[in-house]
């Protein structure tokens, strides 16, 4: 066997490993923040804020669930910075640690009627760790996969690692209807514990499978042509502002809804057409399921008729279907709403499908995970953060749920416009050609030396 061919097979199985790891840790950190999106939804209220009017509950348990997206932006600083100067590997070690040790913190934390104040202050404490961690996590894992995968094939490799969203949420509300079948009346006692506390278990796994992935291809090249910037995110913001802002305007359409989707309908339904927790979650379980599928592929699509293209489908029947969403939710049937949550999934995977390779390739290879973070997860703040809140505000301004069917619409038209303005600027200031792997190859001549 010469000794290319062994090159290229050991190519392919690190790509295959870069793709395992960047999805398991995907799959991990997914699971400790949608965790908490249902929890505050059906268990914060109820045990953190007991002494408030259920109104205001609800708004203080979603309050502290946009605390984790205020967080992220300051995990976009903190983890572009280290991604894009000793590389992506090692980011996604530290963001790790922080998701695991955070969410399991959560499970231990005593309740208000223990140490009053107190509590929802350690809630928010843990809340912010967490939020850091996954600021930093989402670039770093699409950047490991697809930087590792072939050029004509980074939608779908991209993709992957972001399905591990849907595979997290799947698993947190599969252990939560668990424990809630099990510990019954308990539940609100001990039982909701044991599904933060198993995040430890799932953080060694974590652990150990990327631990055996290297460094990527393209991050090599930079290092190896001595271009790796000094101060990334300073510089992804002086050189390429436009891109970092309209990746945020592409992220609103793609977030905002899904928060709804899956955050504000479970208290709206249990709280206001008298659907039980337990029939929620087991919905929220078949919508992830859904995502598992849908996500990547999508982004298989995407590199057969085009991200941007595809992407902007999404966006543009999100357009139309957040009306359609609140008319299924206004029935007030079980079944009815059941749908309004699973078709949801299709014009929301078909935007989380394209947006891993949209927003990368948005950003040249040197600070692409700075670029990549600053434009995703600072829109956080006013899209999936808030739109809980925004939501259960809207009801009670308007007195009518089809205000949500407004605030969608604004979300989907701002990410067609920010995402028709994308530029593709993988191939500039770098990455101009492929190796025998696929990975991107950097020219040094177009580099400002850092």
């Amino acid at each position: 066997m010469s000794s290319m061919n062994a090159n290229e097979i050991s190519d392919k199985k690190m790509a295959r490993r870069a793709l395992v790891g960047s999805t398991s840790g995907a799959i991990i950190e997914w699971y400790d923040f949608s965790l908490y999106a249902t929890a505050s939804a059906l268990i914060f209220p109820k045990l953190f804020f007991p002494n408030s009017d259920p109104f205001i509950a609800t708004i203080l348990s979603f309050a502290t669930f946009a605390t984790g997206f205020l967080a992220r932006p300051i995990g976009a600083i903190i983890f572009g910075h280290f991604g894009d100067r000793i590389g992506r590997k090692n980011a996604l070690i530290v963001t790790l640690w922080m998701m695991g040790l955070s969410s399991a913190f959560m499970g231990l934390i005593p309740t208000y009627n223990s140490i009053g104040i107190w509590a929802p202050i350690l809630l928010v404490l843990m809340r912010l760790i967490q939020g850091v961690g996954v600021g930093g996590e989402w670039a770093g894992s699409i950047l490991l996969s697809m930087e590792w995968g072939k050029k004509k094939q980074q939608g779908f490799m991209a993709s992957v690692p972001n399905a591990g969203v849907g595979i997290g949420m799947l698993l947190s509300s599969a252990v939560i209807g668990l424990c809630i079948t099990l510990a019954g009346d308990r539940f609100y006692v001990w039982g909701w514990r044991i599904p933060f506390i198993a995040s430890l278990l799932l953080l060694a796994v974590g652990l150990i499978i990327r631990a055996k992935v290297i460094e990527t291809p393209s991050f090599r090249k930079v290092q190896e042509g001595e271009a790796v910037s000094k101060m990334p995110v300073l510089d992804v913001i002086k050189q390429h502002p436009k891109q970092i802002f309209y990746t945020g305007l592409a992220k609103l359409s793609e977030n905002a809804p899904f928060s709804i989707y899956t955050t504000f309908l479970i208290n709206y339904s249990i709280n206001n057409v008298n659907i039980s927790s337990s029939y929620m979650v087991n919905v929220n379980t078949a919508a992830s399921f859904l995502l598992c599928i849908f996500i990547p592929l999508f982004g298989y699509l995407s590199d057969k008729i085009g991200i941007k293209r595809l992407f902007m489908m999404g966006a543009a029947t999100t357009l139309i279907w957040g009306f359609v969403f609140v008319g299924f939710v206004n029935t007030g049937i079980p079944a009815m709403i059941t749908a309004a949550m699973l078709i949801s999934m299709i014009p929301h995977c078909m935007q989380t499908g394209a947006l891993p390779a949209l927003a990368s390739q948005a950003f040249p290879a040197r600070l692409r995970y700075s670029g990549t973070s600053l434009g995703t997860q600072i829109p956080a703040i006013f899209a999936g953060g808030i739109a809980p809140m925004i939501c259960t505000y809207l009801i009670q301004a308007t007195g009518t749920i089809y205000s949500i069917g407004f605030y969608i619409a604004f979300v989907a038209i701002a990410s067609l416009i920010g995402t028709s303005k994308l530029k593709n600027l993988s191939n500039e200031n770098g990455a101009v050609s492929t190796d025998n792997h696929g990975g991107l190859m950097l020219d040094t001549t177009n580099e400002v030396k850092a």
